[in-house]
């Protein structure tokens, strides 16, 4: 200390430590000749003396202006020193780092100044502090007066230039402190980063892109800013690796994917459409590196494909198309259940966009690798079954789509029906707002007459009557009115001539049996009048009530239809036809002769010629053969084959179990009315019982009382 003190004059020790500028200033050169003296003379001992007399006198001293003479004394021992002013460094610089962190803010802003001198001077040497100096300089471009901010910012330009001219700059040291200080909020701390990072980005001899996946989360997470100058540079720096990477053979997709995946589920709408286009290019380009990663890529798009933004939805779509273009296979990482689980997911999309490429992706893994598929069907399945109840009509047909493609094995046709017939058990309402389409697209697609007849095999066994009823009535609508069960009615047309027509009839016959009218109806389309005769006259009161009559009320009208033209047009010969005349008068007669249908279905009664119709045949009809119509359609054909059909439908035997079906409708019925009586008398009892623990007591007393009244006083 004494060595140091006798190398500098007491006046400029004096004058370092003034509150004037310019005095400091002066001492300041009177110590830049003092050490050039000594760096000449070679004299580095007391040159380190005097070093350490600025930092413990003035540097590290609880007087601000004797650390404000500290600092341009640093400052002026560097410039001093000059070529040999490296070896000295590491004295000089940390106590100037240290006071960065003072309290007085014009010893943060004179530390920024003397900085900058000494690295003027130093340039490449200087490297060595790097790190120290960045972490200070990215808490000094926060801080809160505007003057140490302007020093930092001259002070950051001179250190982009040294580092970008050195050639000891080590990026592997400086990414972890880039990485730490990127999800900071302080706008002025993020143009700081995204400045370094452009800088450094600029360097040939550095490769930024290499240590992206270290830094590009904290980039995404800027474009959210509130500044738009923020935004704007993270968005440039961002479109720059973008495209190096365009430019680049090798390329670490698959970490950059992962943040990718995240950042396109951001609430804000930049950062969305940005990801999303950064996932449409690695699609493109990342090959098999991305095949790991296409379940999470899937995961970001479904729901950006129904975001709100037009040019997020566009291309979300077009990467969607491009990812399921690329046949992937299983042996490179393709993982179809962890797709299967992303597709599932989004079946439940509030989104109807999100929820139709869902099902596109279930049906093209289909297509591609069913067998992979079929072993991960029951994570599926309810799902699948569960969107039949979906609010889009397109969402339903697509879903039907699927389950008919898994249909094709045997095992689950059967499952599909049951667990449709299930639904439609548990839902009502979906019954009657999307039964006709679900069981018309199931026709279409898995055969009309294998459909239905599964749905008659489970209905004849269900143990729900009321349900059953229902279901046969709807199942005898679609039949009766859909375009795609018209080959099914032409089967049924000729139950009468065909085995195979012979061979479905029964087969439906056993479950419409559940209901009257679908039983005559179906009569009607076989051209079994004698049998749909027969039913009719089998009904009891307790079966024409008022579902009847609506169920009669959409038949007559079905029966002015086109599918119904062949019936209208046996009526113009009566006398071959009896029985149809029976049974359409036997309807007319169970219906109320105010009634709409009554007055259509008289009106076509009306127009049968009445010469054809002969008391003899009508005679005939009634007391001969109950079976001469089949005898007669049989004569028609005149073939052996037609004989061996109607012998081989038993008609009494079918008629005997149309009954027995309907005995079981009607016990089931009043044991269900049975047990509304009993609960609702129940209910009376309690409430009577209530009512009479109320009023009860008094009563006694008040009797009591005018018995033993004197006669005298008694009106």
């Amino acid at each position: 200390m004494t060595d140091a003190l006798s190398l500098i004059p007491a006046s400029v020790l004096r004058n370092l430590a003034d509150k004037l500028y310019e005095k400091r200033k002066n001492a300041a050169l009177e110590i830049e000749g003092i050490v050039k003296q000594l760096a000449v003379a070679r004299e580095h001992e007391k040159i380190s003396a005097l070093i350490n007399l600025l930092t413990t006198e003035f540097a590290y001293s609880p007087q601000a202006n004797h650390r404000k003479g500290g600092l341009i004394g640093f400052a002026a021992a560097t410039v001093g020193l000059s070529a040999e002013a490296a070896q000295h460094l590491k004295q000089i610089v940390p106590p100037v780092l240290n006071s960065f962190a003072d309290q007085d803010s014009r010893v943060r802003y004179y530390a920024c100044e003397a900085l900058y001198n000494i690295a003027k001077v130093v340039r490449g040497d200087f490297i060595i502090f790097f790190n120290k100096i960045f972490d200070a300089l990215c808490k000094l471009s926060a801080d809160s007066d505007p003057n140490v901010q302007s020093a930092a910012h001259l002070l950051d330009r001179l250190i982009k230039d040294i580092v970008t001219d050195s050639d000891q700059f080590s990026i592997e040291e400086f990414i972890p402190l880039l990485r730490e200080r990127m999800n900071v909020l302080n706008p002025y701390v993020r143009q700081f980063l995204v400045g370094w990072i452009t800088v450094l980005d600029s360097v040939p001899e550095i490769d930024m892109l290499g240590f992206l996946p270290d830094f590009l989360d904290g980039l995404f997470n800027m474009l959210s800013d509130s500044s738009h100058e923020i935004r704007q540079q993270a968005d440039s720096a961002l479109s720059e690796f973008l495209q190096e990477i365009k430019n680049s053979p090798n390329v670490d997709y698959g970490r950059m994917a992962e943040i990718l995946v995240q950042r396109a589920g951001s609430p804000d709408e930049f950062t969305r459409l940005t990801s999303i286009t950064w996932i449409n290019e690695f699609v493109r380009l990342g090959g098999e590196q991305l095949v790991p990663y296409y379940a999470d890529i899937l995961g970001a798009i479904l729901p950006c494909i129904s975001d709100k933004e037009e040019k997020i939805r566009v291309v979300a779509r077009e990467t969607n198309e491009e990812l399921r273009a690329i046949r992937a296979d299983p042996a490179d990482g393709f993982n179809i259940h962890a797709i299967l689980s992303i597709a599932r997911r989004d079946l439940t999309s509030e989104w109807e966009t999100t929820r139709i490429e869902a099902l596109h992706w279930i049906a093209t893994l289909l297509a591609q690798h069913r067998t992979e598929v079929i072993s991960y069907l029951n994570h599926t399945y309810d799902s699948l079954l569960s969107a039949l109840s979906d609010s889009s009509d397109e969402v339903v047909l697509l879903v039907l789509d699927v389950h008919a493609c898994i249909a094709k094995d045997a095992e689950y046709f059967c499952r599909l029906v049951e667990l449709v017939v299930y639904n439609f058990k548990i839902d009502r309402a979906l019954l009657e707002r999307r039964g006709a389409m679900i069981v018309r697209r199931l026709c279409v697609l898995l055969d009309a007459e294998r459909v239905y007849r599964e749905f008659s095999l489970i209905l004849e066994g269900e143990s729900d009557l009321d349900f059953s009823s229902v279901m046969v009535q709807a199942l005898n609508l679609i039949l009766l009115a859909s375009s795609e069960l018209a080959g099914l009615r032409i089967l049924l047309k000729h139950s009468l001539v065909t085995s195979l027509g012979m061979d479905l009839f029964v087969s439906l016959y056993s479950s419409w049996c559940h209901s009257p009218m679908a039983t005559i109806s179906l009569c009607l389309l076989a051209q079994a009048y004698n049998h749909a005769s027969s039913v009719i006259q089998s009904l009891g009161e307790e079966d024409i009530d008022g579902k009847f009559l609506v169920q009669l009320d959409k038949l007559v009208r079905l029966l002015e239809t086109p599918i119904f033209a062949y019936l209208r047009l046996q009526l113009l010969e009566p006398g071959k036809h009896t029985w149809l005349l029976k049974t359409l008068y036997g309807l007319l007669l169970l219906l109320p002769q105010q009634s709409a249908a009554f007055k259509i279905l008289r009106t076509r009664l009306k127009t049968v010629p009445s010469y054809a119709v002969s008391i003899e045949q009508l005679k005939h009809s009634s007391s001969g053969n109950p079976y001469s119509q089949i005898l007669q359609i049989m004569e028609d054909n005149k073939t052996q084959d037609a004989a061996n059909v109607c012998n081989a439908i038993n008609f009494p035997a079918r008629l005997q179990q149309f009954e027995q079906m309907q005995r079981r409708h009607r016990v089931h019925s009043k044991s269900h009315l049975m047990s509304l009586n009993t609960t609702s008398s129940a209910v009376s009892q309690e409430i009577q019982i209530l009512e009479e623990s109320h009023h009860s007591s008094p009563l006694p007393e008040i009797s009591r009382l005018s018995s033993n009244m004197p006669e005298q006083s008694k009106p």
